[in-house]
């Protein structure tokens, strides 16, 4: 049981003999993937309040400072971001503001709205109608919170980092890997695509790693829902003086996590904190969002890479470079992509690699939106609410563009 597991009944057992075959897994034992993708987004760092003091953390703004984005911001934001050609609006905040943040409650009374999620329903309505498709990472939410904003994303995420209990998560507000997992599980029972992915360097060890990958894939198999999984280096900062891990821990991570996961689950580096050419051999299929206009307001000293850059990551690995839509082709709804374009694996299908086959429940079962259950087929009843399913297949110009990057049929920029 991880720590704080049993405050949320959060049951996954990982077996020991499949960490100790993870743990075996090199570079060599994975495939290159044939083809690497990414988002084009608008960066919106939602609020800067944070009831956790993550000691890796730059986000995060103390009671009397943190920010929060006001409604002319975000619409600003998300027009500039449509006119420059992107899909996704990538909504980032520190987990929901304790007690503490005395000024951002107050605002978001004056503004009508009883919580942060209340308010990033609004911002997510704000994103559909200016041309964009929303992804929030809100951070540790329950049942209740998923479907306050389920219904306004296309899709959602949050960090796992570790399952193990580090010095990094240390102090009287901690994060827990229990409440990680009560995430990723709340995400699963909702049928909301999901991203996760853990972070490397933080104190953990490498049996830490490969348990980390494994409850990962153990909701998976449950649920269906994780797209992606993120496997992300530690950088220093004005705040934390953590080692960078080095490009061979990371080669040997990013075959870990290749080997862990079901193949149609993405796996992902950042490329602004990475050095992903050095990594394409390794299993990387996706590098995340971009943006071509905001900043990486977690990591602020990392700038993203430029479209040239990307292609020179997709190249060192012979493998061809697509945009995608937030949420990744095998949850798009059907009728969405044209006929000639591959239809998707099965979100449950098995990788090549599979060195940690679990005994956890069926995989490819999912919870739909309307509580029955059904293989992860990607139909619009199990993945997509309605109100992206429409602003998807919209007849506007917006509507045109999410259907043309959906196709691969995207102009990607000299």
């Amino acid at each position: 049981m991880f720590p704080a597991a049993d405050e949320y009944d959060v049951e996954i057992a990982v077996d020991p003999e499949a960490v100790d075959r993870l743990l075996t897994v090199t570079p060599a034992d994975v495939d290159p993937a044939a083809e690497l993708t990414f988002s084009r987004n608008v960066f919106l760092p939602l609020t800067t309040a944070c009831r956790y003091t993550c000691t890796y953390c730059t986000y995060y703004d103390v009671p009397g400072e943190a920010s929060l984005m006001t409604p002319e911001e975000v619409r600003e934001q998300c027009r500039i971001g449509a006119d420059a050609g992107c899909t996704e609006a990538l909504f980032t905040f520190g987990d929901a503001p304790d007690e503490r943040y005395t000024a951002v409650h107050d605002q978001l009374d004056d503004w009508g709205h009883d919580s942060i999620l209340e308010y990033l329903r609004e911002a997510c309505t704000i994103a559909l109608d200016e041309g964009l498709l929303p992804h929030s990472n809100p951070g540790d939410l329950t049942e209740a919170g998923f479907e306050t904003v389920r219904d306004v994303n296309a899709s959602m995420g949050v960090m796992l980092e570790t399952t193990a209990d580090v010095d990094a998560h240390a102090g009287g507000r901690r994060k827990t890997p229990g409440q990680r997992l009560n995430t990723i599980r709340a995400a699963g029972r909702l049928g909301v695509p999901f991203t996760t992915g853990i972070l490397v360097g933080i104190g953990e060890d490498w049996r830490d790693r490969a348990e980390s990958l494994l409850a990962i894939r153990e909701l998976h198999e449950r649920y269906g829902h994780v797209q992606e999984v993120i496997v992300q280096n530690v950088v220093p900062n004005e705040r934390s003086d953590f080692e960078r891990p080095s490009v061979e821990t990371m080669r040997r991570m990013v075959a870990m996590a290749r080997a862990a996961l079901p193949e149609s689950v993405s796996v992902q580096v950042p490329p602004n904190l990475t050095p992903a050419a050095e990594l394409v051999d390794c299993g990387i299929d996706d590098l995340g969002g971009v943006s071509p206009i905001t900043d990486d307001y977690i990591n602020p000293e990392y700038a993203w890479p430029g479209l040239e850059e990307l292609r020179a990551v997709a190249d060192a690995g012979g493998m061809t470079l697509h945009e995608r839509l937030p949420t990744h082709d095998r949850y798009l709804p059907e009728g969405i992509r044209r006929p000639e374009v591959d239809p998707a694996p099965d979100p449950s299908a098995a990788g090549a690699h599979d060195v940690t086959a679990s005994s956890g429940a069926a995989a490819g079962t999912v919870t739909r939106m309307d509580g029955a259950t059904g293989s992860g087929t990607g139909t619009d009843a199990e993945w997509i609410p309605p109100r992206i399913r429409d602003r998807i297949r919209a007849a506007d110009v917006h509507g045109r563009r999410f259907r043309r990057v959906a196709d691969r049929d995207a102009p990607l920029e000299a």
